[in-house]
């Protein structure tokens, strides 16, 4: 808190025309100069010595001679004096300064710090103000700053802990207590797209525990979007079921159709370069399924043991 010092205040002045003694000593007052301390006349010796107050800072009385005096005490025959005392402390005049600069205080706003220290306005700030957590020196009141999670910093040391560039206006992240600009996460933490190798800033998909861009995870063939859509992969190529069937899938050796794995003809039979869906691989003359049993070829034609026999 800033407090300021009450401005000069006027004593009064006396001459004496009976006599008037010291309250202490009882040395005759009369033409001399005396001190009026709490209703009883002191001489300046009397008052130096029994009712002086000590001066906060050099620790010396100060003294009826002295150029400032405590409240409730008059000095008679000398022009008026200024009082310095706060809180029931007291000072010279030329000892009321700022702690750390010395600046003099008499005329001048001042804090008072809980340890009992004097400061000037500029110094007070300094010494109390909040600290910045990057250079630990003190941001002054009304400077550009930045205040995060509680904390504060001066605007240009809040910078991004990769490329050291202020902040200033951007967006911002963090990572743990390291603040990133957006470029600089990105680069450094974002997931890369398994097919184009960038950063996925946002949304994104996952496949076979790869992350890929939306607009990347494509049909290798007609480049249609397969997110959301039915999809099969081979040779680490996605395509959408209709060129699939049509550009990579095998052709049963049985209905002609293509073998794609979905749903009905899932298990395929291979045999000497030709495939059949499971369901097709049948005797050519009685239809007995023949997957996982024995069979004889006969041109494209394949039949049971016992059908074979009849030919």
């Amino acid at each position: 808190m800033a407090y300021r010092l009450s401005g000069p205040r006027s004593y009064s002045t006396s001459t004496m025309t009976e006599r008037f003694d010291c309250y202490y000593c009882r040395d005759n007052l009369h033409g001399k100069k005396y001190v009026m301390k709490d209703e009883k006349h002191v001489c300046t010796k009397c008052f130096d010595k029994l009712c002086a107050n000590t001066c906060a800072e050099c620790r010396r009385p100060i003294g009826a001679d002295a150029k400032c005096l405590p409240q409730g005490v008059r000095i008679g025959c000398v022009s008026p004096v200024m009082e310095l005392n706060h809180k029931n402390r007291h000072w010279h005049e030329d000892c009321f300064r700022c702690a750390k600069c010395y600046k003099p205080l008499a005329n001048e706003p001042f804090s008072a710090r809980d340890d009992g220290k004097i400061m000037c306005g500029t110094c007070g700030s300094r010494e109390d103000g909040n600290r910045c957590q990057a250079c630990y020196k003190v941001v002054m009141p009304g400077t550009q700053n930045v205040e995060y999670k509680n904390k504060v910093w001066h605007e240009e040391c809040f910078t991004c802990f990769e490329c050291k560039q202020p902040i200033r206006s951007q967006s911002f992240l963090n990572k743990g207590d390291d603040i990133f600009c957006g470029p600089c996460h990105e680069k450094k933490f974002a997931k890369k797209c398994f097919h184009c190798k960038q950063p996925i800033t946002s949304g994104g998909i996952s496949y076979q525990d790869q992350p890929w861009h939306s607009e990347c995870f494509v049909c290798r063939t007609c480049r249609k979007g397969l997110a959301g859509t039915r999809f099969t992969s081979h040779e680490e190529h996605v395509y959408c079921v209709d060129c699939y069937k049509t550009s990579v899938a095998k052709q049963c050796n049985g209905c002609k159709n293509p073998i794609t794995g979905f749903g009905h003809g899932t298990n395929v039979v291979n045999y000497e370069g030709h495939s059949w869906h499971e369901y097709c691989f049948n005797c050519k003359k009685c239809s007995l399924s023949l997957a996982n049993k024995r069979f004889v070829i006969n041109g494209e034609d394949i039949y049971c043991p016992d059908c074979a026999k009849k030919l």
